[in-house]
């Protein structure tokens, strides 16, 4: 009886604890044998370590920088040089250009938003070894007239505002920022070893300044 009452003991003290409890227990007969009561922390206890605030980050942000540096390092074709060859295939007004990864082969390719004369969209995609077109479909976009506002009395082109960038470092996108009261050009360029910035290049002027927004996200 007396061993019952003292292994009870232990346990519920093991149980409190949260650890691991060991006692030593008197037989009625006057001999000894040793009973462990053994408690675990909960599985959900483990995994909330986990979670909480120390857990290691997974990184999401530090691999895609790496990407976008091994994108910038493996095209030989430029930013200018690709929206060239995107409007002699299709005529109009590049918007956008874009160094990715084609849709679901993870092929590196330029991407081209051309706005025609007829108010279509284009997007071509342009082979970054060669600058060879590869293709192109039709878009449907909703900011057609905003584009055309922001462009409206612009004297610089998307291609004049990627080789303003390029002498930042390798050109890797460049898009018309047509929100806001300030309307420009965006581009984004990296250098060797991974460093990444963004700017901003006039419509009218094509004077180029760092994107002050970048910065103070990045403070």
């Amino acid at each position: 009886m007396k061993r019952n009452i003292v292994i009870a003991a232990v346990t519920a003290a093991a149980l409190i604890g949260g650890g691991t409890a060991t006692a030593l227990a008197t037989t009625e007969d006057g001999g000894s044998a040793r009973q462990a009561a053994n408690t675990r922390l909960s599985d959900d206890d483990g995994r909330d370590d986990q979670d909480g605030p120390d857990a290691q980050d997974d990184g999401d942000d530090d691999n895609g920088r790496d990407d976008d540096a091994a994108r910038a390092a493996s095209a030989d074709v430029s930013a200018p040089e690709a929206i060239a060859s995107a409007l002699k295939h299709t005529s109009g007004t590049a918007v956008s250009a874009e160094l990715d990864d084609e849709d679901d082969s993870g092929k590196v390719i330029w991407k081209v938003d051309v706005l025609s004369g007829d108010n279509a969209w284009h997007s071509v995609s342009v082979d970054p070894s060669n600058g060879k077109v590869l293709g192109s479909h039709t878009d449907d976009e909703d900011d057609t007239a905003q584009v055309r506002a922001a462009l409206k009395g612009a004297s610089v082109t998307a291609e004049e505002a990627a080789k303003a960038a390029g002498g930042k470092g390798t050109v890797t996108s460049v898009d018309l920022d047509e929100d806001g009261r300030n309307k420009s050009w965006e581009a984004e360029t990296h250098k060797s070893g991974g460093t990444e910035q963004d700017w901003r290049i006039d419509l009218r002027t094509g004077k180029i300044t760092a994107d002050q927004d970048q910065d103070d996200d990045q403070d």
